[in-house]
């Protein structure tokens, strides 16, 4: 029987309708074109596909042999219909296997590929998928949201290399941001604004939703990014620095020994401290250039910073007296300039300044 905790939480994905985006083919085709020479004689498993219509399969099966891959896998939740947007009525699943092109025309024909009946839902974290994904190398999908965590949890208790799109939101969450620092898990080469279609159930939103022509509709996030443990040659480009430290440019935290960076652009090419830039600048992060130090919204014990605030009690009944009592703030999540609480920041150090 499944424990309560993963009951709960599958019930919340399935209670949630507006958990499905499906990613464009041209999105997948920018980010999986770095990583050409990894995939060779490499399983690779789309545990989050509808593989009869998802541009991962799509882009796989039609690349197979250009990526020299050795079998491709796909699954998708309690979807037996060849519909995009399933409402996944059925208590069983399906998963698709291609092993290459049989005829030579280069084209995933439907005899050529392997189609199986699961005997469950189909769901990630079922003991079917589970056993398909031991068998692949590499994870490639755009997972749940709602699910992300335990998504990412499961690729890295199994060990398995991955490319998969997620939020920028995600970068800060309390299981993923030990993950970056650590050098785990980094972001994949693009990241920004992209459009998924979403089924004909998705509500309308006031922004970053419409409907085409066609009437399928739309939905855009500013924020997205891939997150990945497969290393490829961008993400070892020095970020060009222009700006050079000056105190009254850079105001320090209230309560950190850093300071503050706004924009990615006005990191100073000459500061030999620690600095807090907005999660944006993971994106263009290269780890032979830049230290990950910690972050102004973690609760890790292991964080390097220490809030000088704490250093006696003076300090701490003069601090809560400025901004709030005990419990309005916490001292140990945020960062504070001149008073004012800024929003999440990603604690950096730049390895070449001496």
């Amino acid at each position: 029987m499944a424990p309560k905790a993963h009951n709960e939480s599958l019930g919340r994905a399935k209670a949630n309708k507006e958990d499905e985006f499906y990613t464009q083919l041209e999105d997948v085709e920018q980010e999986l074109k770095h990583y050409r020479k990894l995939f060779e004689g490499k399983v690779v498993y789309l545990n989050c596909d509808d593989p009869r219509v998802s541009a991962f399969f799509h882009f796989f099966s039609f690349n197979f042999e250009k990526f020299a891959l050795k079998r491709l896998i796909s699954t998708c939740y309690k979807n037996r219909n060849r519909d995009l947007f399933s409402e996944h009525a059925s208590e069983r699943a399906v998963f698709l296997e291609y092993a290459g092109d049989r005829d030579g025309d280069r084209i995933p024909g439907s005899d050529e590929i392997d189609v199986n009946f699961l005997d469950g839902d189909g769901d990630f974290r079922s003991a079917e998928a589970i056993g398909l994904l031991k068998q692949a190398d590499i994870v490639v999908t755009n997972p749940p949201f709602s699910l992300f965590r335990e998504y990412i949890s499961q690729l890295i208790e199994y060990d398995k290399q991955f490319i998969i799109l997620g939020s920028q939101n995600a970068i800060t969450y309390k299981e993923i941001f030990p993950l970056l620092r650590e050098q785990k898990v980094w972001l994949g080469a693009n990241s920004g604004d992209m459009s998924f279609r979403v089924p004909d159930h998705y509500a309308p939103r006031k922004t970053r939703f419409w409907i085409d022509a066609e009437g399928q509709k739309w939905r855009s996030f500013g924020n997205m990014c891939w997150f990945t443990n497969m290393d490829y040659r961008k993400r070892h480009e020095d970020l060009i620095l222009c700006k050079t430290y000056s105190p009254e440019d850079y105001p320090p935290y209230d309560n950190y020994d850093a300071i503050e960076i706004s924009r990615v652009r006005d990191i100073p090419l000459d500061y030999p401290g620690v600095m807090g830039v907005t999660p944006g600048f993971l994106a263009k992060h290269n780890p032979d250039q830049f230290e990950i130090v910690g972050t102004t919204e973690s609760s890790d014990k292991d964080n390097a910073f220490r809030t000088r605030w704490y250093s006696s009690k003076q300090c701490r009944d003069a601090y809560l007296a400025r901004f709030g009592r005990k419990g309005t703030y916490d001292l140990n999540a945020s960062g504070v300039v001149n008073g004012v609480k800024v929003f999440k920041r990603i604690l950096i150090r730049n390895k070449k300044v001496d």
